[in-house]
This record gives C-alpha cells, structure tokens and sequence, in this order.
C-alpha cells in the first residue's frame, strides 16, 4: 500500500447499547479507491461519520496523513481535505447545477458574502471545468431538482470536488440509480477522481460495483473490520459470502 492518507486507531463507539465501531484500525493510502461493503447496521457510514467529524468517537483517533483531526469540525476537516456525498444527493434542488458548483467553490475560498457575488467570472470557469470533467457540462443550467437521479448524484460529486478534496467519501453512489447507468456513473467518477488525484472510499452494497471498480475492500461486521484485500480474494471468503453476499 501505498502511504497512508487516511488513518483510524482503535475507534469505538456505541449507541444504545449497540457497538457502531468496536476498535476499528484501518488505513486509506492515497490513490487508492477503497470500497466499503457489510451487512445493515455493521457500522459502515458510522465510519464515514467519524472520519468527517459529524460524530465522535468515545475512543480512539483519526488522522489525515499526519494530522489528527479527530475531535475537529466538520467545516475543518473539509478545509483540511476531506469532502463527502451523500447516499441522497445534498444539492440546492431550486437552483442550476452551476449555482451549486460556484457556491461550494465559494465555500472553499471562504471569500463569499453579500459583497463578493456568487458568479464571478473565476468561480464560473472552474465550476465549467468541473462539470465538464464529469460529463455535466451540457446540464449546467438545468435546475438540480430536475436532473435525473444518477445525473444528480454526479452533480453532487462536482459540488464535493469543488472544495478541492484529498480524500473523497462517497456514501452508496449507485443507490436509486437504475441497472443501466450505475456502469457509465462509476466509469465517469472514477476517470474524475484519477484526472485530479483523489482518493476515495466508498460505501456500496452493489458487489458488481465492489468487484469491478474497488482496488482494495474492507469488509464490515457488528463495527468491526471482518476482512480485507483486495476483491476477488475477498469475495471468496466463506464468511463473507455467508453474511454480506448472502450465499450459504
């Protein structure tokens, strides 16, 4: 592997009594695209919380390359170099794609305020050479509520692109999206990723997805790690087939 990005030690927490992270250790290096698979409930995007800083563990740390950002901010760790999209795409549904891009470029230049309008001539030509890396260029002035859902979940990616990532996590990226287009989604985020030197790890149930486009997989269970490498090795583990694919 490569050098670590990302690093978790010994994170754990509960909630009601249930282990979301029980003591999980693992490490991201950079370039790599990690999937993350497991059964409902085993503690998958707990891990992406903790990671983003939405929760915090009751024990343990997290570090970016040699930072810990453990117990930081959201909005820090963003500006540290950690972006996100969501399993339902967080985009301003009334206004154009192109808002939105702006708007998150804005964000991440931390200049933007009812002095410093949102379309200025710089934010609009790097938001235009986001979208068009990602195939959206033609939808720019569409408005985002009416984009199709696998448009919209790559619309949602140019917003977490344009805060200028190390690490992208993308939360189930081909969930709602139909049997036809999760192929050319995924094609199109990961020519992306590797254009601009993003890392990334998702989370995905779909194990078509996991097999042709993962080059690691962490295996989750009960908020432990059950196994780890890379997929056609793990998806013959027994236990994974047995309690994440669901073959006996």
């Amino acid at each position: 592997m490569t050098k670590p990005l990302l690093r978790a030690e010994n994170l754990e927490i509960s909630f009601g009594g249930i282990r979301a992270a029980n003591g999980v250790s693992l490490e991201i290096g950079e370039g790599e695209f990690v999937a993350i698979i497991g059964p409902n409930g085993s503690g998958k995007t707990t891990f992406l919380n903790l990671c983003t800083g939405y929760i915090r563990p009751t024990r343990g740390k997290v570090w970016l390359g040699d930072m810990e950002i453990t117990r930081m901010a959201p909005r820090a760790i963003a500006r540290r170099g950690i972006a996100r999209a969501f399993q339902i795409p967080q985009l301003f549904a009334d206004h154009s794609v192109l808002d939105n891009v702006m708007l998150a470029i804005a964000a991440r230049r931390g200049i933007w305020d009812a002095l410093n309008p949102l379309d200025r001539p710089d934010y609009r030509r790097e938001a235009g050479e986001l979208l068009d890396l990602l195939d959206l260029g033609a939808h720019a002035d569409t408005i985002a509520g009416t984009l199709p859902e696998g448009l919209r979940k790559l619309a949602d990616v140019t917003v977490a692109m344009a805060l200028d990532p190390k690490l992208l996590l993308l939360d189930e990226p081909t969930s709602g999206v139909s049997a036809l287009e999760r192929f050319p989604l995924m094609d199109t985020l990961m020519k992306a990723m590797r254009t601009r030197g993003i890392t990334a790890l998702f989370v995905e149930h779909d194990m078509d997805i996991v097999e042709n486009y993962a080059d690691r997989v962490i295996v989750w269970e009960a908020g432990k790690v059950m196994a780890e490498g890379k997929p056609a090795d793990v998806m013959k583990d027994p236990r994974v087939l047995e309690n994440v694919v669901g073959v006996a």
